[in-house]
């Protein structure tokens, strides 16, 4: 019989201390039922929201997962064996499974989707042609909205997947677009290779005095982080701004999250509208984002960084490094 590897949770992580909460296991993979579908994964991806899922947190967006169950997270991969009409042994899939070579999944519920394979970088299904690209989108087009020619729009974790895409986005929108991103390396990708009209420095930097300077104020704020940075942005939003609340990465690492902002005050006195981003609640609903992206993408119009680190045994050094900000752009792991 096949065997697979597998990443276990057996204890909720303190910190980032992931090696003493999750242990490498093999076990033998199972039948296939009526209308599963095995996947052998290429690549799987790193995501900050699996750290709540790692965490005894009832009030998340999803249940944590329980002691002794295999990790779960997103992969890219090939169909390997099919008990279902809709996908055929050798199909390049993505989907929710598990933290493993292989994930026995029913595709319903692990919107296992077909991917192109026409593109100069697949692993790019996971970047600015996935979720995080995909969430960018749903973020400032249908969550926030509004979005006009010539706003000032703020994105924190500028230089993560998400951020990233939300910055272009927003740039080919016609936005005045500023980065809060984590080194003068990051902030150079952000104002060069992006084209942002400013980016600031938070571990170097004062970014609220920074925020301050942007003349006009911020229209919009793509908030990824949370925390102090949230604090930095709230004094300069305009009357009647828009902050979207896509991820509070400073938060994650607590069993009851971030506090929330000193400055919770300036929601009133600028009358802003704060709303939280979750694409699944507009997939479910026949959002289709991926047209949008792929047209940029042709074009030469989104780019992004891929941060791969190979070998599932490397696995939980990859996602240490996605959420201590030690990485540019998506970070995977490749399975050799």
């Amino acid at each position: 019989m096949s065997t697979r590897r597998h990443w276990r949770l057996d204890a909720r992580p303190e910190g980032h201390d992931y090696e003493a909460a999750l242990s490498l296991q093999e076990e033998t993979l199972p039948e296939l039922a009526e209308g599963q579908v095995r996947v052998a994964a290429q690549y799987l991806s790193m995501d900050a929201g699996v750290r709540v899922w790692m965490s005894a947190r009832e009030d998340g967006y999803s249940p944590p997962i329980p002691l002794g169950a295999t990790m779960q997270g997103q992969f890219i991969g090939r169909v390997e064996a099919s008990r279902s009409d809709a996908f055929a042994e050798g199909d390049l899939v993505r989907g929710f499974g598990d933290w493993a070579t292989h994930s026995t999944v029913d595709p319903a519920l692990a919107g296992l989707t077909k991917l192109d394979a026409d593109i100069d970088d697949v692993r790019q299904h996971f970047g600015v042609l996935g979720l995080n690209g995909m969430t960018a989108l749903c973020g400032l087009t249908d969550v926030i909205g509004g979005l006009e020619e010539g706003q000032t729009v703020l994105v924190s974790a500028a230089a993560g997947a998400t951020g990233g895409a939300a910055c272009q986005i927003a740039r080919n929108m016609g936005c005045k677009v500023y980065g809060i991103a984590g080194s003068p390396e990051k902030c150079e990708w952000l104002t060069g290779t992006l084209g942002l009209d400013g980016a600031i420095d938070y571990k170097r930097q004062n970014v609220a005095e920074e925020i301050a300077k942007i003349d006009g104020g911020i229209d919009v704020y793509f908030e990824n982080v949370g925390g102090p940075i949230l604090d930095a942005a709230l004094p300069n939003m305009v009357l009647g701004g828009r902050i979207g609340i896509c991820g509070l990465l400073s938060g994650y690492t607590s069993e009851s999250g971030e506090a929330g902002p000193v400055r919770f005050d300036q929601i009133l006195m600028k009358r802003l509208t704060v709303k939280g981003i979750f694409l699944p609640d507009y997939l479910a609903q026949g959002y289709d984002y991926y047209p949008q992206l792929r047209k940029w993408y042709d074009e030469g119009k989104l780019v992004g960084d891929i941060d791969e680190t190979r070998g599932i045994e490397n696995t939980l050094q990859a996602f240490r490094r996605m959420l201590t900000g030690d990485k540019s752009g998506k970070v995977i792991v490749a399975i050799d």
